[in-house]
């Protein structure tokens, strides 16, 4: 196995555009999506301990949203 393989398979899921709003959110929150949905889905199914993960202010998902509608226009 490579050093670089992750530990657990990929999965799959179908997300509109605001993927790219919830990355934004998870940086400024200093984690990564994918950390994000782990701790929703330990929360969902009620592990021991889970807790609800923070959210970032709506203003960075405004901006994020902003910035991209911009680059889309511009091109």
């Amino acid at each position: 196995m490579s050093p670089n393989a992750p530990k657990t398979p990929a999965r799959q899921i179908r997300i509109g555009d605001t993927w790219y709003d919830f990355d934004a959110g998870a940086k400024a929150m200093d984690t990564e999506r994918a950390a994000v949905i782990r701790e929703l889905i330990d929360w969902y199914i009620r592990e021991p301990g889970a807790k609800l993960p923070a959210r970032p202010d709506r203003e960075v998902i405004e901006s994020a949203r902003e910035a991209r509608t911009m680059k889309v226009v511009s091109e």
